[in-house]
């Protein structure tokens, strides 16, 4: 399961509608086939390591990051009905499908057909994977993570408002690579008029995968951009699982008065601004006890010099 979990974290960003999932073949032993979700959503993680294993799959295990779906779509058939044709003889998966058309049917389809069945493996770390397809389901509208680079004390700029760099060149490098793994990056209408960010991915092999650009605004937006007067607009951009809202502190404040941030990465670099710009604006809190139990710490690392903290909005 851990080499389907890495499998689908192949896709984060670049399969929506589609969740990304992962899914590897084993038998006497040995992987047989493997697959992941494709951009777009096809082929599925399932059909593309059946495609590998061929008449081998007859006997073999998988092990799949999500449920194998159980309705057909004009794009290709049920992945469910396509193990239990190809004779798999287990199935492991990480966690169950809350779209109703897949919800639990999956998993029952391929038990009656005498497949031994094995739920939930892992399902923590799948959740988090696909975390942008998962909020899509319960909560309709994208998962959204809130990028903040700042001092030690918290700044994002010099008073003269000079931001570059805060940080050092792994953590920008890291920071590309989170460009890379979402569909939609956002910045405020203030950041897009200062700094004219390009907003692409400049990693090496990865610089197909920049996402959509759009500007928090009442005005028009820029060409090749789109223009959300409102947070909650992100709920409406078709084709859209996973958003990073990248800056400034105005973007940063709505967003979290909104409270559609799912996820908190702060970069902080080992650098004291003192009279700076705030990483945050236009957000508050009526009293300190509504502050707490908010988040929880999901990780950190060193980044070079610098460090990286992540969260996960507590909900119910």
């Amino acid at each position: 399961m851990g080499a389907a979990l890495a499998l689908a974290s192949r896709g984060v960003g670049q399969t929506a509608p589609n969740p990304p999932v992962g899914c590897v073949l084993v038998k006497s032993g040995k992987v047989i086939g493997r697959g992941w979700t494709q951009p777009g959503g096809r082929p599925h993680a399932e059909a593309m390591a059946l495609a590998q294993a061929g008449a081998n799959a007859r006997g073999a295990t998988a092990y799949v990051t999500l449920e194998p779906c159980a309705h057909v779509s004009t794009r290709g058939p049920a992945c469910a009905d396509s193990l239990i044709a190809a004779g798999v003889a287990r199935l492991v998966v990480a966690m169950q499908d809350p779209d109703p058309r897949s919800n639990g049917v999956g998993i029952a389809r391929a038990a009656s057909a005498g497949v031994a069945t094995s739920v939930p493996v892992r399902p923590i770390e799948a959740a988090r994977i696909m975390a942008g397809f998962l909020t899509r389901q319960r909560l309709g509208r994208p998962h959204v993570t809130l990028k903040l680079a700042t001092s030690l004390d918290g700044k994002i700029a010099a008073a003269n408002g000079a931001s570059r760099w805060i940080t050092g060149e792994a953590a920008r490098a890291h920071a590309h690579l989170e460009r890379a793994r979402c569909d939609l990056i956002i910045v405020g209408r203030g950041t897009l008029q200062a700094d004219q960010p390009r907003l692409d991915v400049r990693l090496p092999g990865l610089e197909d995968r920049s996402p959509r650009r759009a500007v928090l605004t009442r005005n028009a937006a820029p060409d090749g951009w789109i223009a959300l007067e409102s947070p909650h607009d992100v709920g409406g951009v078709e084709g859209v699982d996973t958003v990073l809202v990248e800056g400034g502190a105005g973007a940063a404040g709505a967003f979290l008065g909104s409270d559609l941030v799912d996820r908190l990465m702060i970069y902080r670099a080992l650098i004291l601004i003192g009279e700076g710009r705030d990483a945050i604006e236009g957000f508050d809190v009526n009293t300190l006890a509504d502050a707490h139990g908010r988040w929880r710490v999901v990780d950190t690392r060193m980044l070079g010099i610098d460090s990286l903290a992540v969260y996960e909005r507590v909900r119910d």
